[in-house]
């Protein structure tokens, strides 16, 4: 069944990534782990995006700009199960000259644009998008971007100039986990009301439970754009960590990479939550 392919797909994800993070001693696993699920559907089995891994230059790819780049080791992760990179690559992330960085790289096959800097990729995914509009080109622009991330001022106005331009083959999704760097983002700076404040900006706006693989690929169906010329935002309502629950919801999993015995404990977990354990 193509869910249970899903399922599989998305557990790969989340293993792949704390293997990296473990043996590389990295970081950022948390926010790896919370947008598994939505690169499952853009990436897995009958997969949302339009690309290929035997031509990842292809002029009529979609164009997929992973905006929280510190995250990249769950790009990663989706582009080896999908036959981007190989498993050597994989083996050598940040290791000296390798080409797996801790920050998403366009050196990478299936990469466009180097990102860690936050609140760059929105604004790139909008000159690609009115670019593909002006040349008459049918390739679809995908944005995904942090909630911390909100808090750059350049993403707003990105939000004005997309909606603006009637940029309908512009699609952000926000990985709505509700923690950053320094804390709950309730604490740190609120975004509530979070989809008013899109509506308000003139986007089509869809909310959606993030860990929800048959919704995910509902709602993310790009070949269905809004018909007012609307671009269109998905806020991914998920968890920071999911899928482990001792990182769940937790700060420190946005900087500790686990321990041997919590590597050992953390795929246990898994195994738990996908009905193995």
């Amino acid at each position: 069944m193509v869910e249970t392919n899903r399922q599989h797909f998305s557990r790969r994800i989340r293993e792949i990534s704390i293997s990296m993070v473990h043996r590389a001693k990295s970081s950022h696993i948390a926010g790896a782990l919370s947008m598994a699920d939505i690169l499952t559907v853009l990436y897995g089995p009958n997969g949302r995006l339009n690309v290929r891994a035997n031509d990842p230059h292809w002029a009529n790819r979609d164009r997929f700009i992973l905006s929280k780049g510190h995250s990249c080791c769950g790009l990663y992760a989706a582009l080896r199960l999908g036959g981007f990179i190989s498993e050597e690559d994989i083996e050598n992330f940040t290791k000296d000259g390798a080409r797996l960085m801790a920050h998403a790289s366009s050196a990478v096959p299936g990469i466009e644009l180097s990102t860690g800097s936050l609140g760059h990729g929105l604004p790139v995914g909008c000159g690609l998008a009115i670019g593909a509009r002006r040349l008459g080109q049918s390739w679809r622009t995908i944005v995904l971007l942090s909630d911390g991330e909100l808090d750059e001022g350049s993403n707003w106005e990105a939000f004005l100039f997309a909606a603006h331009h009637k940029l309908n083959n512009l699609w952000a999704i926000i990985d709505f986990n509700k923690i950053q760097s320094l804390g709950h983002i309730k604490d740190v700076l609120g975004l509530e009301p979070l989809a008013e404040k899109f509506r308000a900006f003139n986007w089509n706006v869809i909310q959606v439970p993030g860990h929800d693989l048959d919704a995910l690929h509902e709602v993310l169906n790009l070949n269905n754009p809004a018909p007012d010329g609307k671009p269109t935002v998905v806020i991914a309502d998920t968890i920071k960590g999911k899928g482990v629950d001792f990182m769940e919801d937790k700060l420190l999993w946005h900087y500790r990479p686990p321990s041997d015995e919590q590597f050992t404990s953390a795929m246990n977990k898994l195994a738990q939550y996908y009905g193995e354990g």
